[in-house]
């Protein structure tokens, strides 16, 4: 028994700091992410991950609409949105 303990004992432990160090804040940042996007509104100012910065102009379920500076509007995923620089809290 205490030879099992020895050889497993090390490789749990090894987990459970992959856990605690990689994985569950990997999951918090998607998680983080994921709300972001879901919680998008008309006339939030965003950045894609294509650096494009813009105002939503219109939401789709999967799709958003953004209005550019000069007046172009250009339909982007959901999942293109880095961040909301400023949010239009209702």
């Amino acid at each position: 028994m205490q030879g099992l303990l020895g050889t497993v004992g090390p490789l749990l432990l090894m987990f459970v700091l992959f856990y605690f160090l990689l994985i569950r804040p990997q999951q918090k940042r998607q998680k983080a992410v994921r709300e972001m996007q879901s919680d998008l509104q008309k006339g939030d100012k965003i950045v894609t991950i294509g650096g494009v910065h813009g105002t939503v102009d219109a939401i789709d379920e999967g799709t958003i609409v953004l209005l550019s500076g000069d007046g172009s509007r250009l339909t982007f995923d959901r999942a293109a949105i880095r961040e909301v620089k400023e949010s239009v809290k209702k």
